[in-house]
């Protein structure tokens, strides 16, 4: 799965260059209240709000802070309900992006998203233009002295979890699975006594759109991580893809 390697290891690359305390806060934050909303505030009955609070708590992220994000995605804050919306785009190089959406003005959100992509020299698309080219996965991150990609994929598969793809690098572990195998993996690394240290369903793209011009690729990653800081979006989904050449250059600027 080169087109996945790539991908992964520029979201690493850019894990690394925003490891400041209040966006990675607010990352977790959104993917706490996108689990409960999905499956309820019950951690013991929802694995990816607990796997989701855990991580949260091993980046010493306050505790009001997760019960406010527990609550907001749960709508006990009041006021107006909250809804999903997923905008599809083009960043510039043709990198196809999806930003999921959690609002209670669906007239601001689409305004301050439409904003962004034209303030980056990106473009909306309609509904479906986009996410045909992405399927909707679980990944988690994982921890563990002398794991191996062997060790950890037998642990998976011998659980009778649908996993797609898994890495390994210096004690930490990235599994690729089906949506429907969330909790089951959650239950193997468990039991496996395995740290999980990131958990999330999302979306994999099928291929990469590899940018070769250092000037575009620039632009797409500001226009990702500008729909990344706004309040209202939860998560943002891409295919940008670079050459060595072009990741080098903009890691040294």
């Amino acid at each position: 799965m080169s087109g996945h390697n790539k991908w992964s290891t520029i979201k690493h690359k850019k894990a690394a260059v925003d490891a400041k305390k209040g966006q990675v806060f607010s990352r977790y934050s959104k993917e706490i209240t996108l689990a409960a909303k999905a499956g309820g505030k019950d951690q013991d009955m929802n694995p990816r709000l607990r796997t989701a609070v855990l991580a949260a708590k091993g980046v010493n992220m306050p505790n009001d802070n997760i019960d406010r994000a527990i609550k907001k995605g749960v709508g006990e804050l009041g006021g107006a309900v909250m809804e999903d919306l997923m905008f599809e785009g083009y960043a510039p190089g043709g990198v196809g992006i999806l930003a999921t959406c959690l609002t209670d003005n669906r007239n601001r959100t689409a305004a301050n998203v439409r904003t962004i992509f034209a303030k980056h020299g990106g473009s909306m698309a309609g509904t479906g233009a986009v996410s045909f080219q992405f399927s909707r996965k679980s990944r988690f991150v994982v921890e563990g002295a002398g794991m191996t990609e062997d060790s950890l994929l037998e642990l998976l598969l011998e659980s009778g979890a649908d996993v797609e793809d898994v890495s390994c690098e210096d004690g930490t572990g990235e599994i690729i699975a089906a949506a429907d195998a969330f909790a089951l993996v959650v239950k193997t690394l468990e039991n496996a006594k395995i740290k999980i240290t990131e958990s999330s369903l999302t979306m994999i793209p099928a291929n990469m759109m590899e940018v070769s011009e250092v000037s575009a690729a620039r632009q797409a990653n500001r226009l990702i991580e500008a729909l990344e800081e706004d309040d209202d979006v939860q998560a943002v989904y891409h295919n940008l893809g670079m050459t060595d050449a072009v990741m080098e250059q903009l890691a040294a600027e």
